[in-house]
């Protein structure tokens, strides 16, 4: 399989973010939808408007979310609007939360369990996504990164549901755990091939903590910021951040975390399913 380009940098800065999205050299042009955590009230990890602001006003982007199936400050669209607000999104562009209206069902292809993907209906409405992921630890997938951002973030809270219960939204809490990384992958398959080309992705790896920005009382972090990277690969560039946390020498508690999830299972098989490829070419944009 031919490596794919997973570019990165050690700036965590607007500048930084800017210069790596220019480096993948793959415009987004029309009506842009930002995907990005508006983050679960409480929790303070996610990525902050002051850091992403330039990059989603140079796109003319508009920042897209979607309802969890879980109880919290996001759960419901009213209650939803309040975090993105408090968090501070509107003060950098326009906002979405793509199933306030609710979802259109979009399909799976070489799925081992879902043959279709509930996604917000608003999906329908943008020409393209940048995929803006805070890299990070997860309770269930072990790792959060552009494949989690993808296939549970782009889902309606049904829709989430559907994949958290392999098909069964019933089963949201008692799947079969590897079964539920699968349609992870799975899931995130059909929203690349939904958006084709029209997708780029970017890793944001700081705040490292071992929990999600969906938790509301996230792990503080114990390990050094990284940096960022981008890629038109999601697997690729998930692989490239799992790397650099297991090189890190206080990486520790994040690979405990992936490894007592059997986190790495869900880039095994996005490979398998053509999501994208593991083996990837690290480019500095630094010189």
């Amino acid at each position: 399989m031919e490596k794919a380009t997973v570019f990165f940098t050690p700036e965590i800065t607007p500048e930084s973010l800017l210069q790596i999205y220019h480096a993948l050299q793959r415009p987004l042009t029309g009506k842009v939808a930002i995907k990005i955590s508006t983050g679960e009230p409480g929790g303070h990890n996610f990525l902050q408007p002051q850091l992403i602001g330039a990059l989603v006003q140079e796109l003319h982007g508009t920042i897209v979310e979607c309802n969890t199936a879980y109880e919290g400050r996001r759960s419901t669209t009213e209650a939803h609007w309040k975090a993105i607000a408090e968090h501070g999104f509107p003060d950098i562009a326009p906002c979405d939360i793509m199933d306030a209206d609710g979802e259109i069902s979009i399909p799976v292809t070489a799925g081992r369990h879902l043959t279709e993907n509930f996604v917000g209906a608003h999906l329908q409405h943008y020409h393209c996504m940048l995929l803006l992921s805070h890299f990070k630890g997860h309770a269930m997938g072990g790792f959060g990164g552009a494949l989690k951002n993808m296939s549970i973030g782009v889902a309606s809270a049904h829709g989430k549901a559907h994949i958290h219960g392999v098909g069964v939204p019933e089963n949201l809490w008692t799947a079969d755990h590897d079964a539920f990384l699968e349609s992870m992958a799975e899931a995130g398959k059909s929203v690349s091939d939904y958006l084709g080309d029209q997708i780029v992705y970017i890793n944001v790896m700081n705040r490292l903590s071992v929990d999600c920005d969906c938790d509301g009382n996230p792990a503080e972090p114990d390990m050094h910021d990284i940096g960022i990277l981008a890629s038109t690969d999601p697997v690729a560039l998930d692989q490239a951040c799992i790397d650099l946390v297991y090189s890190a020498e206080d990486g520790q508690s994040l690979v405990n975390r992936i490894e007592s999830r059997n986190g790495l299972h869900t880039l095994e098989h996005a490979q398998q399913i053509g999501l994208g490829s593991r083996s990837y070419e690290l480019v500095s944009i630094d010189g």
